[in-house]
């Protein structure tokens, strides 16, 4: 059962909210800068993360599943843009083929009923050059056990199960990073700045997400190799036995390129 779009906004105004909207977002400026040009596309409840992106990118979009909810989008002041969200089954999104550059996952694999199906259709809708990054909540950290919060729900993964299901979905790996090291505790929202830089400088195992940024797998194109058609002539039965020479001949195939033995 995922979350409701109303308790995903409402975390998200809270200073713990904040705190992993500024982790995530710094991770993907420095994967994706502004996106300049490029079209975006945001899977699950990504809008806290995609408004940087407002203005620069070519399109943004804000696709949220349909057992979530979705919210009236307009990042921009006085909505000039309009709405930019959309309410979709992410499992099928209606959008064409190899439309997006870049898409983030997030809020959307952990809650999935069909996980490899919503990474399949996000395969789809990736433009051959394209990035995808999904954000998952680390089933070591002490995020997954915070109900309280959004990460606390759903299915926590490891690094390794991510790959393997990014993977199943025909995408290959390319990058991976952390993200949300401070504690799931109010109190320490205001440390999170410092707590942010020093574990990231470590390398801790404890984020309480993992972000992993995946391209389309590219196949080698091989040549089919057609084999050679053997033409047998049928046989009709005739009422005066042919001769041994006759019958040798009435074998052999009429177009076949080989010579007589």
């Amino acid at each position: 059962m995922r979350r409701d779009v109303l308790d995903l906004g409402s975390f998200y105004q809270t200073p713990l909210g904040e705190v992993a909207q500024a982790a995530v977002t710094r991770q993907l400026a420095l994967a994706w800068g502004e996106a300049a040009g490029l079209d975006v596309l945001g899977v699950g409840y990504a809008t806290p993360f995609l408004r940087p992106f407002v203005g620069h990118a070519r399109r943004v979009v804000a696709a949220m599943p349909a057992q979530q909810g979705a919210e009236v989008w307009s990042p921009q002041e006085g909505g000039r843009r309009g709405n930019l969200a959309c309410l979709v089954e992410d499992t099928q999104l209606p959008f064409p083929s190899a439309l997006f550059d870049r898409i983030l996952i997030v809020h959307a694999l952990e809650e999935a009923a069909e996980p490899h199906a919503l990474l399949e259709e996000a395969a789809r809708v990736l433009a051959p050059s394209g990035r995808i990054i999904i954000a998952a909540v680390n089933r070591r950290s002490l995020w997954s056990g915070a109900e309280a919060t959004p990460m606390g729900h759903g299915r926590p993964y490891t690094r390794s199960q991510l790959e393997s299901d990014v993977r199943e979905a025909g995408l290959e790996p390319a990058a991976w990073s952390r993200a949300l090291y401070t504690p799931p505790w109010p109190v320490f929202a205001r440390y999170a700045e410092v707590i942010e830089q020093t574990a990231s400088r470590l390398q801790a195992p404890l984020s309480g997400l993992i972000l992993l940024e995946a391209e389309k797998r590219a196949f080698a194109v091989r040549p089919r190799r057609e084999r050679a058609r053997i033409i047998v002539p049928a046989l009709r039965p005739s009422p005066v036995l042919p001769l041994a020479r006759d019958r040798q001949s009435a074998l052999q195939p009429s177009n076949s390129g080989h010579s007589s033995p």
